[in-house]
């Protein structure tokens, strides 16, 4: 930290703590869906969920996994095969962070507009 500068100058709505990883569309997408269904998800589920193919899926699914956020299983029902996904511990730990980010940024947001002014031009109150 430099001396003199207070937090406000030092880049107060940086969110350096926003988790690049989860904060993607997609993989934003797949967390949501995993921490709304804790027992897990099958691939087929996630994939209609988060409305992605097949390919694009697997390709975060194996981002996640790389950051242990998420744990990929196989198994068979009905002598076929299911790939479940569900969310780690640490992934939970890390998307209710995320989460803690984004509150900030919307109370930093509200806090500087007016209360039932809109924060874009054209956009309807609330």
């Amino acid at each position: 930290m430099n001396k003199g500068k207070t937090r406000a100058s030092q880049g107060r709505y940086a969110y350096a703590n926003l988790d690049l990883v989860i904060h993607e569309r997609a993989r934003l997408s797949m967390m949501t869906s995993l921490v709304a269904h804790p027992k897990g998800l099958r691939f087929s589920d996630l994939k209609r969920l988060c409305d992605l193919t097949d390919g694009n899926l697997s390709r975060h699914l194996q981002m996640l996994a790389s950051e242990n956020l998420v744990a990929i299983s196989k198994s068979y029902e009905d002598s076929r095969p299911q790939t479940w996904c569900r969310l780690t511990a640490e992934g939970k730990r890390r998307y209710v962070r995320y989460l803690s980010v984004l509150e900030q940024i919307v109370q930093d947001s509200a806090a500087k507009n007016k209360v039932g002014e809109p924060l874009l031009a054209g956009s309807a109150q609330s």
